[in-house]
């Protein structure tokens, strides 16, 4: 088992979780329920199926949810789009998270790759 809390992976994720979270706070009430709540737990997803990755034994189930949270920054990249298109944030905002949310699907893919070269 790893310590998630040492991955960098994890922190990126953890810091951008915690952006998504502040800027979902702007978006209208009528989407309390609809991409607020959609956002928040696609971005959530991330560092958490990071976590119970590393809580799993072996490195074969960590790349296992090392995937899922990569399919989960999938669908946080698109609601960001929807976002902007929908001007609940604005260019400049979508442009900073989509930047980050694409360095953590980059890393997220680097240590797959890295864990599937051991079996």
């Amino acid at each position: 088992m790893r310590n998630f809390k040492e991955l960098k992976v994890w922190q990126k994720a953890h810091v951008f979780t915690l952006g998504i979270y502040q800027i979902t706070k702007d978006f209208p009430d009528s989407e309390k329920f609809g991409l607020t709540s959609q956002i928040c737990r696609a971005a959530a997803s991330i560092p958490t199926n990071i976590a119970e990755g590393c809580g799993r034994n072996g490195d074969r189930e960590l790349a296992r949810f090392l995937s899922i949270a990569a399919g989960s920054a999938s669908e946080v990249e698109y609601q960001l789009i929807l976002a902007e298109d929908l001007s609940y944030i604005d260019l400049e905002t979508h442009n900073t998270l989509d930047a980050q949310v694409s360095e953590i699907k980059r890393m997220l893919n680097a240590f797959y790759q890295k864990l599937n070269a051991c079996f």
